[in-house]
């Protein structure tokens, strides 16, 4: 059962003692001390009164003034704080920077620590569930002090195929086929080779990382690309004619027979096929030339002639 309290009444000498406290307020902040906003009771003597701040940067804060005093006496000035009111611009809650690193953070020549307790690592000494892990905990000359542990293992593999080289990636539900099939695939050794590897093609994006083995890209090295030859259309042979030279020095068109056979196919005049005429191409007697002085004649004006 709740019982219901009745709210503290305000002192009549705190309530009244505005003045004070403007002055207590004005000490502290100087001149970004703005309007009264009200008091409150703080107990049956005391009491806080509310100024609006004026601060840059503190939009919704406003300055606290309490005032106490004791039975019989002048209030006086217990308190003067800068407090955050309802919508007031507050910074962010406060987190250890343990849980404020993001991956990206380090730079060179940053230190970044590894608390005692990380579960993600164990004592190299201590036993684990994997005997691939155990074999490789003492290297000759190189022993480790802490391992992963199986925790540590799983997180990363959670990590690694959920990240952007794991099989739900845009990039892999397209690539022709998956990385554990690719030649420059290199898997992972211990009991993370059965699900990564590292990337060795250097023109992907992804050469040098982890991927997953059902990850995939363009790149595979069974990719094959169909070269798809361009029509030109059909070449007939009727529409070439083909003219042997001839080296002996007269007889360059020894091989009139056939050109006209080829011409009859062009559709040459028929004027000119009864004829025996070529176009472009001078008849056998003016081939060979003149005869005599009297046939140099024939075709002139016989006025001339005689």
């Amino acid at each position: 059962m709740t019982v219901a309290t009745e709210p503290l009444a305000v002192d009549p000498m705190i309530a009244a003692a505005v003045d004070l406290a403007r002055a207590a307020a004005v000490e502290m902040a100087g001149s970004e001390v703005g309007e009264h906003q009200g008091v409150r009771a703080e107990a049956e003597l005391a009491g806080t009164h509310a100024f609006a701040a004026s601060l840059a940067g503190y939009a919704g804060w406003h300055w606290a003034v309490t005032l106490v005093r004791a039975p019989d006496s002048e209030p006086t000035v217990a308190e003067v704080v800068l407090l955050p009111g309802d919508g007031a611009l507050l910074a962010p809650a406060w987190t250890p920077w343990s849980e404020r690193l993001q991956p990206g953070d380090l730079s060179p020549g940053d230190l970044l620590p590894v608390e005692p307790d990380d579960p993600r690592l164990v004592p190299a000494y201590v036993l684990s569930d994997d005997p691939q892990v155990e074999d490789v905990a003492f290297e000759l000359g190189l022993g480790r002090v802490r391992v992963l542990s199986r925790f540590g293992r799983l997180e990363s593999a959670e990590r690694w195929y959920a990240g952007d080289s794991g099989p739900d990636t845009p990039m892999a539900r397209q690539a022709p086929a998956h990385c554990g099939t690719c030649g420059f695939f290199l898997p992972l050794a211990d009991s993370l080779r059965a699900a990564f590897g590292v990337c060795a093609n250097e023109y992907v994006a992804t050469d040098g990382r982890i991927v997953a083995v059902e990850f995939g890209c363009g790149a595979h090295s069974d990719t094959v690309v169909e070269v798809v030859e361009e029509d030109r259309g059909d070449i007939f042979e009727d529409d070439l004619i083909d003219v042997e030279a001839n080296d002996e020095p007269g007889e360059e068109f020894a091989g009139r027979e056939g050109l006209d056979e080829q011409l009859t196919e062009n559709e040459l005049p028929d004027a000119q096929l009864a004829a025996g005429e070529l176009p472009g191409f001078p008849d056998d007697a003016a081939a060979e030339g003149p005869a005599s002085d009297e046939d140099a004649t024939v075709g002139t004006d016989p006025a001339a002639a005689e």
